[in-house]
């Protein structure tokens, strides 16, 4: 298994950019598809982006799709996502989530098996 711990969130305003960070222990990071996904209040968890174990491809939701960017550093055990243009439905809370047993990358948060505890991110108008 891995631990999984998130850092980068806060309180801007629409249009500011944020970095979040996701960093791993326990296990080799590199056998692990790498998701983020956020869960807004009254709302189910939903797939915002994930990256295959090389970093070779990534997938993004239509919502945040030009304006978010995932990417993963193995020998540092993190992966980010640098957020721009952030917008108020942005708000939610940020989780960092692993796949072990996928063979490609997957967009449903079922898939998932270990999960960070998240990050808070507030958009203000």
């Amino acid at each position: 298994q891995v631990q999984l711990e998130e850092s980068g969130g806060g309180l801007v305003q629409a249009g500011d950019s944020l970095r979040l960070s996701c960093a791993g222990s326990g296990r080799t990071f590199g056998i692990y598809n790498l998701g983020w996904l956020r869960q807004a209040p009254g709302k189910e968890r939903e797939f915002v982006a994930v990256i295959s174990r090389s970093g070779a491809s990534t997938r993004y939701s239509d919502s945040v799709k030009g304006r978010f960017t995932i990417s993963r550093d193995n020998a540092k055990s993190t992966v980010y996502l640098q957020m721009n243009s952030l917008k108020p439905d942005d708000t939610a809370v940020y989780y960092c989530a692993a796949d072990r047993t996928s063979l490609t990358i997957r967009t449903q948060a079922q898939t998932y098996d270990y999960w960070g505890q998240g990050t808070q991110v507030t958009v203000s108008s």
